[in-house]
């Protein structure tokens, strides 16, 4: 199965997160929770669509996007609206959790 969210990098990272409700997945590849994590934003991100636009960071590979925001356990999904932090939950969580955790931002 092909991911529903894009993985960004340094040069787009600004672009995709500065207008609207953003989630960014901030994970790595060796990270199980991460892993398991993954399926649950692909769902969401359907759910969501129109309203939240997801997308993932790799912080093996983008270390200097995690160190910008203070990203020193993952998986840390951050949340932006127009392009400035409103929150970060950290940890793996169930759907429905984070689901409840998004529709407060809508």
């Amino acid at each position: 199965m092909a991911d529903k969210v894009p993985e960004l990098t340094n040069n787009s990272f600004d672009e995709f997160t500065k207008e609207g409700v953003v989630l960014v997945d901030f994970f790595a590849e060796w990270c199980m929770p991460c892993l398991v994590l993954a399926p649950v934003l692909d769902d969401l991100s359907d759910k969501f669509k129109g309203k939240i636009k997801f997308g993932k960071v790799n912080v093996s590979d983008q270390s200097d996007l995690a160190q910008k925001f203070n990203v020193s356990s993952i998986p840390n999904l951050t949340l932006f609206k127009d392009g400035k932090v409103v929150n970060q939950f950290v940890g793996a969580m169930s759907g429905d959790e984070l689901e409840g955790k998004l529709e407060k931002y809508l």
